[in-house]
């Protein structure tokens, strides 16, 4: 009885131990896995965010592109509306421009025909004078006042001629056939022709002025449908990449949610299977603990009068028995000693073969403790170390879950922070350089327009001068005209005088006195000339300077429209410089914090390897191992124990 209870009682030390080993392990993990999933539901929560965050991005780019869009579309539509009007106006100017010119044309033809009849003549009007005046009446721009003047006039010399065309020989004294009555005429046509080149040289500042507000809002619109263009294809670039990383976190928040879910349900698993060992534990520790109780309770009754004191009294005749029995006990010894030392020679070279076969270090221990201790000792021993076999293969085991999860975990953060790293390396690179061709672009583009202002002083300069000399010169002809007439006026009454003294002087002469005036290469003529050369020089010069000036103006106002469109493109170039040395800050800063998770990420992983990864035996062959060894101990312990 004494027997069966210190078996008992060692049979549920060995289950207390055995469960300490399994309690520990399910204790390490659920703490384990606890953490984990709070680590993956972080991640998860993160996820959720950056993809929200990236989808309302998404939004606002799509509003914005389909804004510019519509915008440039808008923009477009101007210019070809505007283009449409700008052909009509055009077509009208043409059409104007080519009315005037033709009336200025008439005018002209007209009035140089009048002068040459200033003297009378002995002919009538010539066809081609009638045909000018009839062109003029006809023109739709001469005012019917006008018209009817000239009417009158063309009327007035047809009367005329017909008169003279009724008179005869016989008729005396012969009158002349045309008096000139043609100065008020000349004169009209003349401020009708003045008026004509004025309205004609409004309609063409007018039409300069119209094509520069033309190509000034064209070119306004152009720079803006440039700029929406630029606009478009940054923010398209950025679509893009937060697209990208919306299909990356969702990628990521995938992986998470699996292996939250998976993990969740090992925790649930592994705490449902702890709470039944649990129980079963306690109900089996229960149930040993009150068999002990009988136990004692059975061995107090043995011992107790009752039984030993009758046994005492009735039975003394066991006492020679007994002797007996002590007797042939110890011959029985003997036999049994001698049987003991062959089943330990035979359980020693088992387990010296086993030791071979397996390389096992353990067996090859207890085989040489063996050979040299007691039996009770060897058995206790190899019980031991059956034990101690079976903890660790239990703590082998959850160690492997661990080391499973954990080398999962860690691979999947390493090659998740290596693509994130490439990535924004290869970012920095292209902010970098474009950074360093759109300072290159603004560098020119200032030259540019420091080399226009150059440009614009200097022309401006010249101008100037030009001007200056251009209006020093039309004074100076002016003069010179005003010179000449008055030697002209003084040298046409000297003549005048001089041939009226001839006359009373010279009585019946048929021609009066002209001196070197008369003459064909004389002093008025050659002063007529000169006074012709200086009127010539200030109308050359007048549209000299006038042809300058249309030039000049068109050149500043080019240069002012190159100028306002490299500055504005400088702005912009500088603004979206600033914008990509931001971003580049920014993922500089998120670079260096994804490299250093990601140098973390190594520093576990190497941590990891000396027990995780470097053991040098796989696990599945450790396992065998120690199976092999198991079973080569309860091998051993069998034969000490005769089965």
């Amino acid at each position: 009885m004494n027997g069966m209870l210190e078996k008992g009682k060692k049979a549920k030390h060995e289950e207390q131990v055995a469960y300490a080993s399994k309690a520990e392990f399910c204790t390490n993990t659920k703490e384990s896995k606890a953490a984990e999933i709070q680590e993956e539901s972080q991640h998860m929560a993160s996820d959720k965010t950056e993809i929200e965050t990236a989808q309302v991005k998404l939004d606002t780019l799509s509003k914005e592109l389909a804004t510019l869009q519509k915008d440039m579309d808008t923009w477009k539509g101007d210019i070809g509306a505007a283009t449409k009007v700008r052909a009509i106006e055009k077509a009208d100017y043409d059409e104007k421009h080519k009315a005037q010119s033709e009336a200025i044309d008439s005018m002209d033809r007209a009035v140089t025909m009048l002068k040459k009849d200033t003297a009378d003549k002995k002919q009538a009007p010539s066809l081609l004078q009638v045909s000018s005046f009839s062109a003029l009446t006809e023109s739709a721009l001469i005012p019917a006042s006008a018209k009817k003047a000239i009417t009158a006039f063309l009327q007035r010399g047809t009367d005329d001629d017909l008169s003279l065309l009724d008179q005869t020989d016989e008729a005396a004294p012969e009158a002349n056939a045309y008096e000139n009555q043609s100065g008020g005429i000349i004169e009209m046509l003349e401020k009708m022709q003045d008026k004509f080149i004025a309205e004609r040289t409004n309609l063409e500042k007018e039409e300069v002025t119209t094509k520069q507000a033309f190509a000034m809002f064209v070119q306004d619109l152009e720079n803006q449908i440039g700029q929406a263009g630029d606009d478009t294809t940054e923010k398209t670039v950025i679509k893009t990449k937060t697209q990208q990383l919306k299909a990356q976190k969702t990628d990521d928040l995938k992986e998470e949610t699996k292996a939250y879910n998976d993990d969740t349900k090992y925790l649930n698993d592994l705490t449902a299977d702890c709470t039944t060992k649990q129980n079963d534990f306690v109900a089996r520790q229960q149930l040993r603990t009150d068999e002990l109780a009988a136990i004692s309770k059975a061995v107090s009754i043995i011992g107790g009068k009752a039984v030993k004191g009758s046994g005492e009294k009735h039975l003394p005749t066991l006492i020679q028995t007994k002797t007996a029995k002590i007797a042939s006990s110890l011959g029985q010894l003997r036999s049994e000693s001698s049987l003991n030392l062959q089943m330990k020679g035979r359980m020693v070279t088992f387990l010296h073969a086993r030791a071979a076969k397996f390389n096992s270090r353990v067996l090859e221990a207890v085989a040489t403790h063996a050979s040299a201790d007691p039996m009770k000792k060897v058995k206790k021993m190899i019980k031991d170390m059956i034990v101690k076999l079976l903890k660790e293969a239990n703590k082998e085991a959850g160690h492997k879950g661990f080391c499973d999860k954990e080398l999962a975990v860690n691979k999947h953060t390493r090659d998740r922070k290596t693509n994130q790293v490439e990535t924004m390396t290869a970012e920095v690179d292209q902010l970098t350089a474009r950074i360093a061709k759109t300072t290159e672009e603004i560098s020119d583009l200032q030259t540019a327009v420091a080399e226009l202002d150059a440009a614009i002083a200097k022309e401006t300069e010249q101008r100037a001068a030009e001007k200056a000399k251009n209006e020093d010169t039309v004074k100076d002809a002016k003069n010179a005209q005003e010179a000449v007439a008055q030697a002209l006026t003084v040298l046409k009454e000297f003549y005048a005088k001089a041939a009226t003294a001839t006359a009373f002087l010279q009585a019946g002469a048929k021609e009066p006195y002209n001196g070197m005036g008369g003459e064909s290469g004389g002093v008025v003529a050659m002063l007529e000339v000169i006074q012709e050369d200086f009127a010539r020089l200030e109308s050359e010069t007048k549209a000299a300077e006038e042809t300058s000036q249309d030039e000049f103006d068109k050149f500043m106002q080019e240069s002012r429209m190159d100028k306002a469109d490299k500055s504005a493109t400088v702005t912009h170039k500088t603004q979206a410089n600033s914008d990509s040395k931001t971003t580049l800050q920014t993922t500089q800063s998120d670079l260096e914090g994804t490299q250093s998770e990601l140098t973390a990420a190594l520093r576990t992983f190497d941590k990891l390897k000396p027990s995780c990864v470097d053991a040098g035996v796989s696990y599945e062959d450790r396992v065998k191992q120690r199976e092999d060894e198991i079973e080569s101990l309860k091998e051993a312990l069998k034969i000490l124990t005769g089965e």
